[in-house]
């Protein structure tokens, strides 16, 4: 990695995924069944790979996987998306960033994928609410995916059921929270996976990565 600038991304990641409410990989924790398919979608707000600017796009991850990826499973195989607005360089930043080819938290997140189905760009369509209500991806004809913030009788209004200090959060460490959610859609059809989930788990975390 001598040759890769310093780079930072800071934004908004969540998945909707076949777990139960809530998504035991959160907590270090084998999937609802031992096995799990979901989308994984990164918002960049800021970010920079050396003098490449990456504000406003997305990267969207559809997968697959059984056992506990926290304890050595390695069996998660995925395929990517990359915005279809990116410019080369800006793509060529994302997918070193993305693969953990520049360092940071992806080269440890890389460590637990099995296998990569590929990578495209595509049209993406992100969007969250401010107060995080609700937050969505969409790709045209391949992944719809959106989660309504988790509430119940007992949830004060207005107020988001959290999760901080996770022990397996996949944005990597800190103390950012986890808000849970409910998914409202959960469809894939897109490198050979196709399934239909809706109801089931879904978190969103803010993320804060530098590299190398």
């Amino acid at each position: 990695m001598a040759d890769t600038p310093s780079w930072q991304l800071k934004g908004d990641w969540f998945d909707v995924c076949s777990c139960n409410i809530a998504c035991p990989c959160e907590f270090a924790e084998p999937p609802t069944g031992d096995h799990c398919e979901g989308v994984l979608a990164w918002h960049v707000r800021e970010g920079s790979f050396g003098d490449v600017g990456l504000q406003d796009l997305n990267v969207v991850a559809v997968s697959k996987f059984d056992g506990n990826v926290w304890a050595g499973a390695q069996t998660v195989v995925l395929g990517m998306f990359i915005d279809e607005r990116a410019d080369d360089a800006q793509r060529e930043a994302l997918g070193k960033i993305f693969s953990g080819a520049a360092g940071g938290f992806m080269a440890t997140f890389a460590n637990i994928i099995c296998d990569t189905l590929g990578v495209e760009p595509a049209p993406i369509t992100f969007d969250i609410a401010d107060d995080l209500a609700y937050w969505s991806v969409k790709i045209p004809g391949k992944v719809d995916a959106s989660a309504d913030a988790l509430g119940g009788p007992t949830t004060p209004p207005g107020k988001r059921v959290q999760t901080f200090n996770m022990p397996g959060s996949e944005v990597g460490p800190g103390d950012a929270p986890a808000t849970w959610g409910k998914a409202t859609a959960n469809t894939v059809d897109a490198f050979g996976y196709a399934w239909d989930w809706v109801g089931k788990s879904s978190k969103h975390i803010p993320f804060d990565w530098v590299g190398p």
